[in-house]
C-alpha cells in the first residue's frame, strides 16, 4: 500500500477510455488524487493488531485485562482491513497501460526491504534469546520467499505477522489479471464480482466452521483473496463515479458494530464475515470524503504520518513484544498502572523502531530499487505506487 500525501484534493480523477488508454506512453493519464484518509485509517488497523498482541501477551490482569479483551480481542480483523485496503489502493493507483513486471517491481520495492530486515532480526532473536523456536532451513527459505502461509505449520515462523505478506504476495501476483478483468466488466459487472466475493467468504467461513478443511483458512492466501478483490471492486466503482455507499460516519458505525460482534462467532476465519461489509463501505467512504473535501478525522496530518509508519510498525512490534518476554514473563497479568506503563514503553520502542525502518530502510530502498527499474525500462512513466 502506498503512503498517501496530504495535498489538497478536489474533484475525482478524469475517467479515461480503457479501449485507448495506454496506447501511447506520452499520453499516459495523470495519476489519481492521493487519499490521505486511507493512510490514517491504515494506522488504526495497525493499532488494532498491536492491541490484540498486548492482549495475547497478558500484560493486563483483572479488570484491565477484561477491558483490553473487550477493546482489542477482535484486533485480528485489522489484517482483514489491510487486505481490503490493499485491493482498493492498488486499483486506485493502477494505470491501464501499466505492465505487470513494472507493477511487481514496485510491489517488491514497497514491501521486501522491510520484510528482509525484520526477517534478519527474527533470525538473530531465534539464535540469541532463550526459549525461542529455531526455524529450519526450509522454514527460513519459505519465509524469505513469502510462501510460508501456504503451509499451515509454517505460517507463524520467524516474524509471525509476515504471514499476511505471503497473502499479499499472492494478491500481487493475481492483480494484473484482476485489473484487466475489472476494466472489461464495467460498473455492473464489477458490482457482481463484489457480491460474489462476499458470498465466497460466507461459503469459506461455513466450510471452516463445519471442519470441512484439514487446516484453518485464516492464513491461507487463496481464502483471503476475496477480501482483496472486494477492495479492488469498490475502488473501481469510485473511479467510475458509480459508488453509492453510505457516508463516512455511517460506514464507521457499521464497521464498529461488526468489530464488536466478532466475539459472538467462531474464532478464526469466520470473524472476517463480521467486519468485511463495514470495511468495504468505510474505505470508499473515506476516499470519497477526500475527493469531495468533506470532513474526515482520518486525514489529520499526525494520523497520516503514523499511517506512513504503519507497515514498519506492523512488521516490528511483535518482535519487540517477544524480546521483552524474558524480562516480563509470560502472561504476567500486571495491575492496571504497571501494565499501562509496560504497554506504553513497548509501544514507544516499537514506534521508534518503525520510524528507523521507514526512514533508513523502507524509503531509501524503495527509491533505489525503483530508480534502477526506471533506468532499465523505457520510456519512464510517473510512479503510481
Amino acid at each position: 500500500m502506498t503512503a498517501a500525501t496530504t495535498r489538497a484534493l478536489g474533484t475525482p480523477p478524469a475517467r479515461t477510455d480503457d479501449r485507448t488508454a495506454g496506447l501511447s506512453p506520452s499520453a499516459a493519464p495523470p495519476a489519481p488524487p492521493s487519499l490521505p484518509s486511507l493512510t490514517g485509517l491504515r494506522w488504526m488497523a495497525a493499532l488494532l493488531v498491536f492491541g490484540l498482541h498486548v492482549h495475547n501477551f497478558g500484560y493486563f490482569g483483572g479488570t484491565g485485562g477484561h477491558v483490553v479483551s473487550w477493546g482489542f480481542g477482535a484486533g485480528a480483523t485489522g489484517v482483514s482491513f489491510f487486505f481490503v485496503l490493499s485491493g482498493f489502493v492498488l486499483t486506485w493507483s493502477a494505470r491501464p497501460g501499466d505492465r505487470a513486471l513494472a507493477f511487481w517491481r514496485r510491489r517488491v520495492a514497497r514491501v521486501y526491504p522491510v520484510h528482509l530486515v525484520t526477517l534478519g532480526i527474527a533470525l538473530l532473536m531465534a539464535y540469541t534469546l532463550a526459549h525461542q523456536p529455531r526455524p529450519t532451513v526450509k522454514q527460513t527459505l519459505a519465509n524469505a520467499l513469502l510462501l510460508h502461509s501456504w503451509w499451515r505449520p509454517w505460517w507463524q515462523t520467524l516474524d509471525p505477522v509476515s504471514w499476511s505478506l505471503a497473502c499479499e504476495a499472492f494478491f500481487y501476483a493475481a492483480f494484473p489479471l484482476l485489473f484487466l478483468l475489472l476494466r472489461r466488466l464495467g460498473a455492473r459487472g464489477s458490482a457482481v464480482l463484489g457480491v460474489l466475493s462476499l458470498l465466497a467468504v460466507l461459503v469459506l467461513a461455513r466450510t471452516e466452521v463445519h471442519h470441512w478443511w484439514t487446516y484453518s483458512l485464516y492464513s491461507f492466501p487463496a481464502a483471503r483473496l476475496p477480501e482483496f478483490v472486494l477492495g479492488a471492486v469498490t475502488a473501481r466503482l469510485v473511479l467510475l463515479g458509480r459508488w453509492r455507499g453510505p457516508g463516512l460516519e455511517a460506514s464507521l458505525a457499521l464497521a464498529l458494530i461488526g468489530y464488536f460482534f466478532v466475539p459472538q462467532v467462531t474464532p478464526g476465519y469466520s470473524a472476517t464475515l463480521c467486519t468485511l461489509v463495514g470495511f468495504a463501505l468505510l474505505i470508499p467512504a473515506a476516499a470519497v470524503a477526500d475527493l469531495r473535501g468533506l470532513p474526515s478525522l482520518w486525514r489529520h496530518p499526525r494520523l497520516v504520518r503514523l499511517g506512513e509508519l504503519s507497515f514498519a510498525f506492523y512488521m516490528v512490534h511483535l518482535l519487540v513484544l517477544r524480546t521483552a518476554t524474558p524480562l516480563l514473563g509470560k502472561k504476567p497479568h500486571f495491575g492496571a498502572l504497571t501494565a499501562l506503563a509496560v504497554t506504553s514503553a513497548l509501544f514507544a520502542v516499537s514506534l521508534a523502531l518503525s520510524w528507523v525502518l521507514y526512514e533508513a530502510v523502507e524509503r531509501p530502498a524503495r527509491r533505489l530499487l525503483l530508480r534502477r527499474g526506471c533506468r532499465s525500462s523505457s520510456p519512464a512513466r510517473p510512479r503510481t505506487s
